[in-house]
């Protein structure tokens, strides 16, 4: 599903030469649900950037569902991510005047959906995460947890390989966290989906498959996963 191959990249700090990723190479086999840890500033969110087609490497390659990022333009490397990979951030990004069947809808606003069809796909989404009761309600009418299930239809909507999830319990209360971290598990196992996330959250470990970890901008343990094919 994902394979990254002798990756770094490089940030410019003033004068100074950041290495945000040294050298790193990660295999994740489709339907794993994998978690990268670290330090901050250890490279795990420069490295979902890159499995998610946000950001490039300035060497080496990522390839994602048979597919090589770096061959990509910027209008075809969009295009990919709107086919292939679902996206889940820290604080939701809700449109606040959309409801949340509407904002779910969104994603496909970019398809060839007639409108019919593109309200009962939201809808669909919105009852595999356990809200189609709060289709017709705005994001401040939603509690925290709420908004991020809401946030995951949105992801899920599109049906994509690849659902990446950057810090997604990072401004939950406990309780809500661990909603959401079972949520996306059970979307694991129900849709085999690859997930692959990004937490300081240390409970996370107890839903996910596999735990990577990156210090420094290096990878120090690859779970078991091996290294990609060099």
């Amino acid at each position: 599903m994902i394979d990254v191959r002798h990756v770094s990249r490089f940030y410019h700090r003033g004068v100074d030469l950041v290495h945000a990723l040294d050298d790193v190479s990660l295999h994740i086999p489709p339907g794993r649900f994998v978690a990268l840890m670290g330090p901050s500033g250890s490279g795990k969110s420069t490295l979902l950037h890159l499995i998610a087609g946000l950001d490039q490497p300035d060497t080496g390659e990522v390839m994602v569902a048979g597919q090589t990022l770096s061959t990509l333009g910027e209008d075809e490397l969009a295009d990919w991510r709107a086919r292939h990979v679902g996206l889940i951030f820290q604080f939701y990004n809700l449109l606040p005047v959309l409801t949340a069947v509407e904002n779910v809808e969104l994603p496909l606003l970019l398809t060839d959906l007639g409108r019919g069809e593109r309200r009962d796909r939201a809808l669909r989404a919105l009852r595999a995460v356990g809200l189609p009761h709060r289709a017709s309600h705005r994001p401040k009418e939603l509690s925290g947890g709420e908004q991020q299930r809401v946030a995951i239809a949105r992801a899920i909507v599109t049906d994509p390989d690849l659902l990446v999830a950057d810090e997604p319990t990072g401004d939950l209360d406990a309780k809500s966290a661990e909603a959401i971290l079972t949520l996306l598990s059970e979307l694991n196992r129900a849709f085999e989906k690859t997930i692959v996330m990004v937490t300081h959250d240390p409970r996370a470990e107890r839903w996910v498959d596999t735990v990577v970890r990156l210090d420094k901008g290096l990878l120090v343990d690859d779970g078991g996963l091996g290294r990609a094919i060099a």
